[in-house]
């Protein structure tokens, strides 16, 4: 009887159980940092006068209130003049690091005149963005607030002047028959110190609403005034009474006075004339807004759009 033969042992090479783990973690590793850089984007630096509520790691950029980047580092400029901040943008975003871009910092602001950022108490501080529209660059300089909102195409900027600021601040309303029609930008002094110029902007639809005989006068603030023959409280709205306001009315002269270009100079007074209130000229304005098909085509009148404020 012969014997069986032997069995053949193959011996391959085998991996210890106890570099699983961390090839494991390595494949993992090499994942993440794979998905890192397919979104990774390009760093910017930005100088703010200040870095309250601005966290690495923490703190987002966003746009249009989506998160387009993250606080990377912060750390005080080598004069101690305010703080640079290094933010990484993703891939997606990168086109928002141009030329003219504007940064600054949201946080939580209660005034009399605007509630703002409170969901940032929660959240922490946010840094927003408008993009600018010049070549790629990498360093910018924070604004200390929250630009204006930018006006349409062929809003008109004109100058009013005072002999005081009164009430009015950046952002107060400009009315005309108590519809806001536009907003205070700026104000400072004149290069004289005698007087106050303020800058205010009209939105596009309503500029032909402002003549070269335009009046305009501070309608904000509270006025009460006694007399022999009573008492007069001024009649104003409750968002010029808390925020400020500026009002105009322009003359029902036949013809009409020019349009006013833009840049031209008003004189601002402290109240109305009488008969600025009683004018009543028919300008046509180039409202956007147009009334529905249904509306347009039924016997009812067109409804007036709702000015938001």
């Amino acid at each position: 009887m012969t014997a069986p033969p032997a069995p053949k042992v193959s011996r391959g090479p085998r991996i210890p159980l106890v570099w699983l783990v961390p090839l494991i973690a390595l494949v993992v590793a090499g994942w993440m940092l794979l998905a890192e850089y397919r979104t990774h984007g390009p760093e910017i630096l930005i100088d703010f006068a200040d870095g309250s509520g601005i966290e690495a790691g923490k703190t987002r950029l966003e746009y249009k209130g989506v998160s387009v980047g993250v606080v990377r580092d912060v750390h005080l400029k080598p004069d101690l003049s305010g703080v640079s901040v290094r933010v990484r943008v993703d891939r997606s975003a990168a086109s928002l690091a141009t030329e003219g871009a504007q940064f600054w910092v949201v946080q939580p602001e209660i005034s009399f005149g605007a509630v703002r950022g409170l969901d940032t108490i929660l959240t922490g501080a946010r840094i927003n963005v408008i993009p600018g529209h010049g070549a790629p660059a990498g360093h910018f300089t924070g604004l200390e607030r929250a630009p204006l909102p930018r006006g349409r195409d062929g809003s008109r900027s004109f100058v009013l002047e005072s002999d005081r600021l009164g009430s009015l601040n950046t952002g107060s309303p400009v009315f005309y028959r108590e519809i806001k029609v536009g907003v205070v930008e700026s104000s400072r002094l004149a290069n004289d110190s005698a007087s106050v110029r303020i800058r205010i902007r009209i939105d596009a639809p309503y500029v032909d609403l402002v003549r070269t005989n335009t009046q305009f006068w501070n309608a904000g603030g509270f006025d009460f005034k006694m007399s022999l023959f009573g008492a007069q409280l001024k009649n104003t709205s409750l968002e010029s009474l808390i925020n400020g306001g500026v009002a105009f009315a322009t003359p029902d002269t036949d013809p009409l006075a020019e349009p006013a270009p833009v840049g031209t100079h008003f004189e601002l007074a402290s109240e109305p004339d009488k008969s600025w209130l009683r004018w009543r000229p028919q300008i046509p304005i180039h409202s956007p807004e147009s009334a529905p098909a249904s509306v347009k085509n039924s016997s009812l009148p067109a409804l007036l759009p709702i000015e938001k404020k």
